[in-house]
């Protein structure tokens, strides 16, 4: 990990080393605009600490990333006029949690993109099977089991 971690522009930016274009930042995230953005405003949060995955942060980093997320969305809502502003978490290319917040529009590519994921998920036969009860009670029973969870 300490190996990833030195490689990791994300770590690079919240160290200072790498150029970037810091919107906000607090004791633990920042938010930076994306340097290959989908819409004007394109921006990213990120735990300053590096982590993977959303779900491996702590309880501050969660809070502080996601009223972070709030916080720049309502800027965009103010200042960009967007529809929405849509945000999805990612880890995986850039091994380092960051949430996307892209102001989206009526007909842009996202837009657009939304609309074909909405038909494509109402109509492949194989995914519309999920929907029947006993495969809902199925995944309802395996998400419920609590012996690997941790006590809240």
């Amino acid at each position: 990990m300490a190996d990833n971690k030195s490689k990791c522009i994300f770590c690079e930016i919240v160290a200072g080393r790498a150029e970037s274009y810091p919107i906000y930042e607090d004791e633990t995230t920042m938010c930076i605009l994306d340097i290959h953005p989908y819409t004007k405003g394109h921006c990213l949060v990120i735990p300053k600490r590096h982590v993977t995955w959303w779900h491996e942060l702590t309880d501050e980093e969660t809070d502080s990333v996601f009223r972070t997320a709030r916080k720049i969305s309502n800027r965009m809502m103010e200042a960009l006029s967007p529809d929405f502003v849509f945000m999805y978490a990612r880890g995986r290319r850039i091994p380092h949690t960051h949430i996307f917040l892209i102001p989206t529009y009526k007909d842009d590519v996202l837009d657009r993109f939304f609309h074909a994921l909405e038909k494509f998920q109402e109509s492949p036969q194989e995914i519309t099977l999920l929907n029947g009860k006993e495969q809902m009670f199925d995944a309802m029973k395996l998400l419920l089991k609590t012996e690997h969870l941790e006590e809240e």
